[in-house]
């Protein structure tokens, strides 16, 4: 019993030392994270060997294990760029992105844990002015939006694939131009459009026009055809036939036939 003061003591300073060693040897991944493991003593970051996933890892105390987010990330940027005629233009765009899990290890030794603001922001920044600058307002402000969306995506994505980050996707959110710019082409847009309407009244007009231009002469074309083919003959049978219907008749009492003037039947006589 009284050599255990003696025993407890070193037992217990070498269990606080086991302790702060694994506190300081263990690692946890949260979810969406991968690490990269740099050894002190063994060449410095490794990168031919995969990424930590996630989870709890046990790794030598003297090391040290630098966490990414390996998910898909958005950044936001707000540029100031110029027109192909030398006017400003404000620019709003996101970029998705992601570090490519395969090469974390040469990413952080390149770039480095702020590879977003040393490598992606600027080249979105550069391919933007390098496309916008060969639109005009006028475009950039109406129909060219989505190809210049585009180019910024296949430019930057030329360039970052070779960093190391896998882009997604690169968004123009908002476009604004000068004020009195931009109040000129919607004048110039209204302009457009009144003109446009102006010309389909025009174009239904006409139509209108030739419409009534063909039925008209179809109508004379039939009275031509309809008044060369009634002779005196065919006009007395139509007589004929419509006083022996009218003969029928309870009213009528006598017909006398070849009486008028035309030859045609007469009818005398009513109830």
């Amino acid at each position: 019993m009284e050599k255990l003061p003696k025993i407890a003591l070193p037992a217990t300073i070498i269990l606080i030392a086991l302790v702060i060693l694994i506190a300081k040897s263990a690692v946890t991944i949260g979810s969406g994270e991968a690490g990269v493991l740099y050894k002190t003593f063994g060449g410095g970051v490794v990168t031919d060997q995969p990424p930590l996933g996630e989870g709890f890892h046990i790794v030598a105390p003297w090391n040290k294990v630098f966490i990414y987010e390996v998910r898909q990330q958005e950044v936001f940027e707000k540029m100031q760029v110029l027109s192909s005629n030398g006017l400003e233009i404000k620019l709003d765009a996101s970029a998705w992105f992601e570090p490519k899990r395969e090469f974390l290890g040469k990413l952080h030794q390149e770039k480095g844990t702020e590879y977003v603001n040393r490598v992606l922001l600027p080249t979105i920044r550069s391919a933007a002015r390098s496309v916008v600058g060969r639109y005009t307002p006028e475009q950039l402000y109406s129909s060219k939006r989505d190809a210049i969306q585009a180019e910024i995506y296949e430019e930057t994505k030329k360039i970052v694939d070779g960093q190391y980050i896998q882009l997604n996707e690169i968004l123009v959110r908002d476009v604004t131009l000068p004020g009195t710019i931009k109040e000129a082409i919607e004048r110039k847009l209204k302009q457009e459009q009144e003109s446009l309407e102006y010309e389909f009244r025009l174009v239904t007009a006409k139509k209108e026009a030739e419409k009534v231009t063909i039925e008209a002469q179809g109508k004379a074309d039939a009275n031509k055809i309809l008044s060369a083919s009634l002779t005196d003959k065919i006009l007395q049978d139509k007589g004929i036939d419509a006083t022996l219907e009218l003969a029928k008749s309870p009213n009528s009492k006598v017909v006398v036939v070849g009486s008028s003037d035309s030859g045609l039947p007469l009818i005398l006589g009513n109830n």
